[in-house]
């Protein structure tokens, strides 16, 4: 079935849900978000999940799957008044077919996928074969690693296999440092400098650019072992695809509001070429989407901007593309920018993007603004009795490249591969032990998760702690609860922004551009 068709057969039974309604003004933040239900979202996810079956089980950037969720989201965002630009672009599709990697001496040893070792993205297909060569390593707490990020690390690698540190620059450089001085393989060891798992367990990481040897990443205390055992040598083999393709970003921009006075919000479209993504990131791209349908008639003071990213899994590419292709002014539009990327895990935490840097761990504040984005939806949760975690700007979503840019930022999330703590369950119930989200990044992550290879009995548990809430990869309540705190932030800047701090580019574009108060674009 071609992407419009299976837009439009989609499409049909859809279109019915009515938005919320308002005459000659806006309606109350309160009626909007009541207007945003958790039956209106699942429809788009189930739409999601048929356009994956349709496709090959995926709906990654650069595949049919991509397409048609694209096709999917500007037929409904046209038909619902919305302005829709489709803007394309290339990006590296880089996908992993099977892989090995193995101790050969001096103790044999066979490591296991996704448990042992992850092959990072955009690796190179082939087989290495060597001893493994530490470079650079900071065994020794901070752990600042500087690891691989100069090309004078790499000494004596040539012909053999690196072993180096996460730490200062991207994977992608320093495997591109590894190849350029001989070597066959790299290694990438997390970087220990915390106790958290982020830093010391197995990581996901992408190399953002194809390489020409195999690269796969391990935890840090499997480096510390390697770099410890004399004579080590090993074989990695890799069986992956790395290719340039197009796809492209979807934009849908309201009829009305001050076009100097921009509210945006975005959600990244694309999953892991591995499955569905319906958590990752059907639910964020569902949110907007029933929002902004749900907010059509609107006349609203500022002006809406919605985005679904593409090849946001190949290193934020397609938020990075629109931000980078912006010309100043037009960036400087853009009052505040709203993230919403995985609020339905099914072992789920509410995390609000900590805009203040109030916890004080990780990445510091966001741009100014960024705070007050954040209180917005700390009102929210506390209305509804719901405590809240800090979640970091990490650098892992679309919010990145705003942030970069000065905009504000703020959003929400519920977790990815990290495991959930005795103290999490006790703020929001579930199984102390697993993953947020047990399916982060595979096949099942879908609405059939055991079928398409989940652990069962991790589901079962699941089940037993989330009585009536979980839908197949899904936490419901978690999902209703999100969907609801984006209707309310969305309402609330749609009106007013005025606690949002002006950047000085902000006001330099209005004083230069006529104002245009709920007009049409």
């Amino acid at each position: 079935m071609g992407g419009a068709a299976a837009a439009a057969v989609l499409l049909g039974g859809l279109v019915a849900a009515g938005p919320a309604q308002a005459s000659s003004g806006s309606s109350s933040t309160k009626e909007i978000t009541k207007a945003v239900t958790l039956a209106g979202v699942l429809r788009h996810l189930v739409a999601f999940q048929a356009i994956a079956k349709l496709s090959g089980d995926t709906r990654a950037s650069g595949t049919p799957g991509y397409k048609r969720s694209a096709d999917y989201v500007s037929a409904l965002m046209r038909a619902a008044g919305y302005k829709v630009t489709r803007q394309p672009f290339p990006f590296n599709f880089c996908t992993e077919n099977g892989s090995s990697f193995a101790q050969t001496a001096p103790t044999p040893t066979t490591y296991v996928d996704q448990e042992d070792y992850d092959v990072l993205d955009c690796s190179g297909s082939g087989t290495a074969t060597g001893s493994v060569v530490p470079v650079d390593l900071e065994l020794t707490t901070p752990n600042t690693s500087t690891s691989g990020c100069e090309a004078e690390d790499f000494v004596g690698v040539s012909g053999n296999i690196a072993l180096v540190q996460r730490g200062t620059c991207s994977f992608g450089q320093k495997a591109a440092n590894a190849q350029a001085a001989g070597a066959t393989g790299v290694i990438i060891m997390n970087q220990g400098n915390t106790d958290g798992p982020d830093r010391q367990d197995v990581f996901l990481g992408t190399l953002g650019e194809p390489v020409g040897i195999p690269a796969i990443g391990i935890s840090y205390p499997q480096g510390v072992a390697f770099a410890g055992t004399a004579g080590l040598t090993v074989t990695i083999t890799t069986d992956t695809v790395a290719q340039v393709r197009q796809t492209e970003n979807v934009i849908a921009e309201s009829r009305y509001g001050d076009p100097n006075e921009v509210v945006m919000s975005g959600a990244h479209l694309d999953s892991v070429p591995e499955g569905p993504g319906i958590n990752d990131n059907g639910t964020g791209s569902a949110g907007i989407l029933e929002v902004a349908l749900q907010m059509r008639n609107q006349k609203t003071k500022n002006k809406l901007r919605f985005a679904w990213w593409g090849a946001e899994e190949a290193n934020l590419v397609g938020s990075t593309f629109y931000v980078n292709s912006l010309p100043e002014a037009e960036a400087a539009k853009i009052a505040l920018y709203l993230n919403f990327d995985m609020i339905g895990s099914p072992n789920y935490t509410f995390g609000v993007y900590d805009g203040d840097d109030s916890d004080a761990t990780g990445a510091g504040p966001g741009p100014a603004g960024s705070a007050q984005i954040e209180q917005v939806f700390q009102r929210f949760f506390t209305a509804r009795g719901q405590a809240t975690a800090a979640s970091d700007f990490s650098g892992r979503s679309d919010y990145g490249p705003f942030i970069a840019s000065g905009i504000p930022a703020g959003g929400l999330f519920t977790g990815a591969e990290v495991e959930k703590t005795a103290e999490d369950v006790a703020k929001w119930g579930g199984v102390a032990g697993l993953a947020y989200d047990p399916c982060y990044h595979q096949a099942c992550d879908s609405f059939t998760p055991e079928r398409d290879g989940a652990d069962a009995a991790v589901y079962r548990q699941l089940r037993q702690a989330y009585r009536n809430q979980l839908l197949g990869n899904l936490n419901t309540f978690a999902l209703d609860t999100n969907a609801d705190a984006i209707a309310t932030a969305v309402a609330t800047f749609a009106q007013d922004t005025s606690s949002i701090p002006p950047r000085p580019a902000a006001v330099a574009a209005r004083s230069a551009a006529p104002s245009v108060h709920s007009a049409l674009s």
